[in-house]
C-alpha cells in the first residue's frame, strides 16, 4: 500500500509538470505529448512502446493500490467484527476518514479523464483529432469542466496528504514528535504544491490567460 502510493505520487508530481508546459505554448506542449508517445528511450527501445510500458506499470501499482486498501480493510473488519451500538471515534484528519470512499472516487473520476484525454471517448468540447494543446483549451474553456476538475483535485489532494504520511509512518520515518510534525509539513506542503499545480493550468485556460 506504502510503496504503490508512493508511485502513484510520483506520478502525480510528474504529471503536473507536464501540464505546465501549456504555458509554454502550443509548440512546446505538442512536442512534449508526442516525446512520451513516441520518442522516450529510443532507440533503446522501438519508438511507441515506452508510453505502453509505462502504462502497464501504471496500471498495475493501481490494482495492487486497491488489493491492498482492500486486504487492509478485510483484515480490519475481521479483526473487530462486533458492530456496537456506539463508538468512540479516535482522533483523525477528515481526509484519514474518508481514504476509501476517497479512493472510490478518485478511481471513477480517474476513468473518466482518462476517456477524455487519453482516449479521446469524452470530450465536452472539441473534436478528437485536435492537436493535445487544442483538445486542452477546448475542455478547459468549459466552466463546469474547470469546476469538476477542481473538486476532484481536492479530492487527489486530501487522499495524497493523508496517504504520504501513512506511507512514510508505515516504512518507519515516524519515529519521534518531531519526525511526525516533518512528515505532516511535508505531506501537507506536497498536496498544496499539487493542487496549485494542477488548477493554475486550468484556471488560466478558463479566464483566457492561456489561448489557442
Amino acid at each position: 500500500m506504502a510503496i504503490t502510493g508512493l508511485i502513484l505520487i510520483g506520478f502525480l508530481l510528474m504529471h503536473m509538470y507536464g501540464n505546465l508546459k501549456m504555458f509554454l505554448g502550443a509548440e512546446s506542449f505538442d512536442h512534449y505529448a508526442e516525446w512520451l508517445k513516441g520518442d522516450i528511450l529510443y532507440p533503446l527501445i522501438p519508438k511507441g512502446w515506452f508510453i505502453w510500458l509505462f502504462r502497464a506499470f501504471m496500471v498495475a501499482a493501481i490494482v495492487l493500490h486497491i488489493y491492498s486498501a482492500v486486504t487492509l480493510w478485510s483484515r480490519a473488519v475481521a479483526a473487530n467484527p462486533t458492530a456496537y451500538a456506539a463508538k468512540k471515534k479516535l482522533a483523525q484528519t477528515y481526509s484519514a476518514r474518508t481514504m476509501r470512499w476517497g479512493g472510490v472516487i478518485l478511481a471513477g473520476l480517474l476513468i473518466f479523464h482518462l476517456a477524455q484525454f487519453t482516449v479521446k471517448a469524452a470530450l465536452v468540447n472539441g473534436p478528437a483529432s485536435a492537436s493535445s494543446y487544442d483538445m486542452v483549451i477546448g475542455e478547459f474553456s468549459v466552466w463546469w469542466m474547470v469546476l469538476v476538475y477542481a473538486l476532484w483535485i481536492v479530492t487527489v489532494c486530501m487522499h495524497v496528504r493523508h496517504g504520504l504520511w501513512s506511507a512514510f509512518a508505515t516504512l518507519g520515518a515516524n519515529t519521534s514528535a518531531k519526525a511526525r510534525a516533518v512528515l505532516n509539513g511535508c505531506a501537507w506542503a506536497i498536496a498544496l504544491l499539487l493542487y496549485i499545480g494542477f488548477m493554475i493550468m486550468p484556471v488560466a485556460v478558463l479566464f483566457g490567460w492561456i489561448r489557442s
